[in-house]
């Protein structure tokens, strides 16, 4: 679909949503999408190939502010995403990001033949919703051995034993899009999950993973790409995964959360108390899945897409594909407050990150993502302090804003509370 098409006068959501058909029969129970690409606002196709040099330097302050202003046109909505999330370097040439664009893939096929091995259903275009072993490692037979021998070592067995789990939540993902009634799509999804639990043998897989890993497989048609793209996400938000018997990882998040009503509106953070709500929990699933539930699918890509954009640091690629110590964290830290008379290099940050370092916040729970729950909190104020009588009232309150929140608005809303909340913090 043409680019012009998408801006014509009578460009709707319709035109917009054939680059990510919804399955008929769901039509009517899916959130009503509001985003619209608007022409001078939106990053398209042409703005983006125009804003590399000859030899593929990214003019990463111009995407910038096209992204923060009107997201990302749906054709190039992937490679871009790679930037955001600190895939590659602006800096970097087309060579550059090729020879590491190949070496990611043959790390990522390695690994893949290395899963493969002892799971050979993995790579085959099909996946699995029952149990392939015992809790004791013992092989289960399910439409012939899909694992040839027992193990006895821990991190294979844990690991093995998630697989299924994370086919049950493979069907229940995205399931109004017409991409996934195609088996062997669920099945590259289910690939790059269990992929990833398998190198990350710390926090593995959690529920939740999945709707954040969906968009990049719809996306980014290689499944090594997508895989990166993915696992970049979640250098941010795995801590958000992070679960135990006492506690789960998103806590921290909800506990800023609840500072940040605290010093910008002490009347609604008093009213949640009194209604046993001050620890935000009703929060929780927007926090760890970034408002999927909150929004269609359209709108949920441009809300991250917008998000991702406010929150980018040019130092990102350098930060990830170096393994700092402390000290050297620091250090950076200190590197990065004196350049801070560089206005130069503040253009390269996205707005909300901007204001952090202007500021000299270092919050590390602090993300945007936070501040948009603040905003919705802030826009439904008058109705939580007026009906709300217990917590079943705020989740159903909360419940409202699906399909019924303009995300450009919430994001403004959300840098608003983020300036009220640092100058505010700042007074003795």
């Amino acid at each position: 679909m043409g680019w012009d098409a998408l801006f014509g006068r009578n460009a709707g959501t319709e035109d917009l949503e054939a680059f990510y058909p919804i399955k008929p029969e769901c039509l009517a129970d899916i959130p009503k999408t509001r985003f619209r690409p608007r022409a001078g606002k939106t990053l398209s196709a042409r703005r983006w190939h125009a804003s590399f040099s000859e030899d593929g330097h990214l003019d990463i302050a111009k995407v910038l502010r096209r992204i923060q202003r009107g997201g990302i046109h749906p054709s190039i909505k992937g490679l871009v995403w790679e930037f955001l999330l600190g895939c590659y370097d602006p800096n970097s040439t087309f060579e550059d990001r090729n020879q590491l664009r190949q070496q990611r893939r043959e790390r990522y096929g390695m690994w893949k033949t290395e899963c493969q091995n002892m799971v050979p259903i993995i790579g085959s275009g099909k996946f699995i919703t029952t149990p392939i072993i015992t809790d004791d490692g013992e092989p289960i037979e399910v439409d012939g051995s899909l694992v040839t021998s027992a193990f006895s070592d821990k991190k294979v067995t844990q690991w093995m034993l998630s697989l299924h789990q994370i086919g049950l939540d493979v069907n229940r993902t995205d399931r109004t899009l017409s991409f996934y009634e195609d088996e062997v799509n669920q099945a590259k999804l289910w690939d790059i999950l269990s992929i990833y639990s398998w190198i990350d043998d710390d926090i593995g897989y959690v529920q939740g993973m999945n709707d954040i890993c969906s968009p990049m497989v719809i996306l980014l048609e290689n499944e090594a790409d997508a895989f990166w793209c993915f696992e970049h996400a979640m250098r941010r938000l795995r801590e958000n995964f992070r679960c135990n018997i006492s506690s789960m990882g998103v806590q921290s998040q909800l506990g800023t959360l609840s500072q940040i009503i605290k010093i910008v509106d002490p009347r609604l953070h008093q009213h949640l108390e009194d209604l046993d709500g001050g620890e935000y929990l009703f929060a929780f699933r927007m926090l760890m899945v970034l408002f999927r539930r909150e929004f269609s699918f359209v709108d949920a890509l441009y809300l991250w897409e917008v998000m991702w954009g406010m929150e980018y640091n040019p130092h990102f690629f350098s930060q990830y594909e170096t393994s700092a110590v402390a000290s050297d964290s620091d250090t950076e830290q200190s590197d990065t407050a004196q350049t801070l008379i560089d206005q130069k290099l503040l253009k390269q940050y996205g707005k909300f990150e901007r204001t952090n370092v202007q500021n000299g916040n270092t919050e590390k729970n602090g993300a945007l993502a936070v501040f948009l729950v603040a905003s919705v909190l802030e826009i439904k104020n008058k109705q939580i302090l007026k009906e709300a009588k217990g917590l079943d009232d705020i989740v159903s309150i909360l419940g409202g804003i699906t399909g019924n929140l303009d995300a450009q608005k919430a994001c403004k809303e959300a840098l608003k509370i983020q300036t009220k909340y640092l100058k505010k913090a700042k007074k003795p």
